[in-house]
C-alpha cells in the first residue's frame, strides 16, 4: 500500500490541486516502512492524479478536493480519503488502525462559484482561494 498525503509543514494541506508537496508512505503489513516527501513540480489539478499514479500510490488522504479531481482519482483506482484536516502522520495512522474520520462527499468549497467578473472556478485555480 501507497499513502499519498497532501503536505505542507507537518500538516494535511487542505487544497489538493494546489498542494506543492505530498508526503508519501509506504505501507507493509500494516506498518510504515518508507516516508517521504516529494514535491509536485507544479503538476495542478488534473495532472496531480497522473502524478501519484506514476509514484505508485494507492490511497490518498487530503483537505478540500473538487468534482473533477474526484473523477480522475477514481479513474486511476485511487482511494480518497478527503475533508481531513490535522497532523499528516496522525492522519496516516489512524487510517491503519481504522480510526481516521473523513468526508465521503468532500467538495472544494470554492469551484463553480461565480466572482462577479463573469466566470466561474469549475476548471481552474482562482488565485489566492482556499478550500476547507
Amino acid at each position: 500500500m501507497k499513502i499519498a498525503v497532501t503536505y505542507q509543514d507537518g500538516e494535511i494541506f487542505q487544497h489538493f490541486g494546489h498542494t506543492e508537496q505530498f508526503k508519501l508512505y509506504t505501507v507493509e503489513d500494516g506498518k510504515i516502512v518508507k516516508e517521504e516527501v516529494v514535491p509536485t513540480l507544479g503538476s495542478g489539478h488534473g495532472a496531480l492524479a497522473g502524478f501519484l499514479t506514476i509514484n505508485g500510490v494507492d490511497t490518498l488522504i487530503c483537505g478540500g478536493i473538487g468534482g473533477g479531481a474526484q473523477t480522475a482519482l477514481a479513474q486511476a483506482g485511487i482511494k480518497l480519503y478527503g475533508g481531513v484536516t490535522g497532523n499528516a502522520d496522525f492522519a496516516v495512522m489512524s487510517l491503519l488502525n481504522g480510526t481516521l474520520g473523513f468526508n465521503p462527499n468532500v467538495q472544494c468549497n470554492h469551484h463553480n462559484h461565480e466572482h462577479g467578473e463573469g466566470h466561474t472556478c469549475g476548471s481552474h485555480g482562482c488565485g489566492s482561494h482556499s478550500c476547507h
